[in-house]
């Protein structure tokens, strides 16, 4: 028996059914597609080990879904069917990185033993990938995995910018992981063993914020019982780094600037001038173009600070490092936490697949940090997640009289069974196998409803 998951993909029903009952019996979890439009939604949604295609389909030809899915997957196995005649299809397949090709009729045992290279291609090469992503743990930029080309196309710039001072304005979402990225930069330059100071720009009141940064002298204002050094003296030698920067009053953008262009600056209330001997790495996931059109944002500021711009994509833009993010902090909170989490459950990661992410790489991180804490036994489930998490909203049942149906009647009866199992799964918590016994399914036939549905 293994877990491995393999999409057929062939829009003739015979043949994807036939081979897939086979691979069912060979111990392989096995999901079908009707065409190419239809897989790139499964391989959106799900972890699929090797995709089977036929080269001619209707909607998508099988080489170009081919393309399409190794974007999604970059790891994913792919074998091509193809009949008499289009040959050169798949030679033209291989060339873009398909595994195999088998021709037809098919030779089911032919078909098993590629299947079984693939699946042993598909586990040595994350092996390999586990194994250098450890290596690169010992190195300055720890704990960013990805392997996206707009993750990658970030860090390339983060760590080309590091050995220089250039101050960087580093943009994102909100958990995008805008401060790590600050703080391997730091780490990665000659400032590294100097300090690395943060201040959140939107967390203190404009007259606490400016002392915060520069500072003040005895008696500068009520409650300043004695002399305070600010985050500009203590980040000496080393890296200020000044997050939610779009959120700066007027008046400290004024005082900012002049430690960009100067690197000098008093204390408040006092006249004794500083030397700034620091680099700044601000960030935001504020529209600055915008603010500055608008005159809520100095544009010289604004220049001085955007030397080196790094952009960070959201979580549901770069989902094919998903996999590797969950068990990069896996890893991490099993031995934070002293627990014995040997790895996450196909349901579990489907369901962590399909998620949205308004939080981004940091709502992954609590959700895997979750699971870890939580966990029964050595695998992570989908029960140790929130309650519908994953589960794309059912469609509401249609307004009217069922007569108003007629011409749709398979529809309107499927959009009764998915608010019916949706409610099920939510009662039981998301635990399939009690959600199954509520409403006199076998588990296995509910699996299979979930996976046609996509949930």
């Amino acid at each position: 028996m293994t877990d491995a998951r393999i999409l057929i993909v062939d829009d003739e029903a015979i043949q994807r059914e036939s081979l897939g009952g086979f691979l069912v019996k060979q111990g392989y979890d096995v999901v079908l597609a009707d065409g190419g439009e239809t897989a790139l939604r499964i391989l959106h949604d799900s972890v699929i080990d090797v995709m089977i295609t036929d080269v001619r389909m209707p909607d998508l030809d099988g080489v170009t879904l081919l393309t399409r899915a190794r974007e999604l997957n970059p790891l994913l196995e792919v074998i091509i069917i193809t009949a008499f005649g289009t040959i050169a299809d798949a030679v033209e397949a291989m060339r873009r990185g398909a595994a195999s090709y088998l021709s037809k009729p098919i030779d089911l045992e032919e078909l098993e033993l590629q299947v079984q290279k693939a699946v042993e291609r598909r586990s040595l090469v994350s092996e390999v990938r586990l194994l250098r992503r450890q290596i690169a743990e010992a190195n300055s930029f720890a704990g960013l995995v990805a392997e996206g080309s707009g993750m990658i196309a970030a860090l390339d710039l983060a760590a080309r910018a590091a050995p220089t001072d250039a101050t960087l304005l580093v943009r994102g979402e909100s958990g995008t992981g805008k401060e790590m990225v600050a703080r391997a930069v730091h780490a990665a330059s000659p400032r590294s063993e100097g300090p690395f100071v943060a201040v959140n720009c939107a967390a203190f009141a404009e007259t606490l914020l400016e002392s915060e940064l520069f500072g003040h002298e005895k008696g500068a204002f009520t409650g300043a019982d004695r002399q305070r050094a600010g985050r500009f003296e203590v980040a000496a030698g080393g890296t200020l780094f000044l997050d939610e920067i779009g959120d700066l009053p007027a008046s400290l953008q004024v005082k900012l600037l002049r430690v960009l262009q100067d690197r000098s600056f008093e204390r408040v209330g006092g006249n004794r001038t500083f030397h700034a001997d620091v680099r700044i790495i601000a960030a935001t996931h504020r529209d600055l173009e915008r603010m500055v059109a608008e005159g809520t944002f100095r544009q010289d500021l604004y220049y001085r600070l955007n030397v080196v711009s790094i952009g960070l994509p959201p979580l549901r833009e770069r989902r094919g490092d998903i996999p590797l993010l969950i068990e990069h902090f896996r890893l991490k909170y099993t031995k934070l936490y002293g627990k014995t989490l040997t790895g996450i459950s196909r349901e579990a990661t489907d369901a962590l697949l399909k998620h949205a992410y308004p939080g981004n790489v940091r709502e992954l991180e609590n959700l895997v940090a979750r699971m870890v804490v939580l966990a029964r036994g050595p695998v992570g489930t989908f029960a140790d997640l929130p309650a519908g998490l994953g589960q794309r909203e059912a469609a509401a049942l249609p307004e009217g009289r069922l007569d108003d149906f007629r011409g749709d009647l398979p529809r309107f009866v499927e959009e009764i069974e998915m608010r019916i199992v949706r409610e099920a799964l939510e009662a039981s918590g998301g635990n399939q196998s009690q959600a199954a016994r509520s409403i006199g399914l076998t588990e296995r036939n509910l699996r299979y409803k979930l996976r046609k549905w996509g949930w």
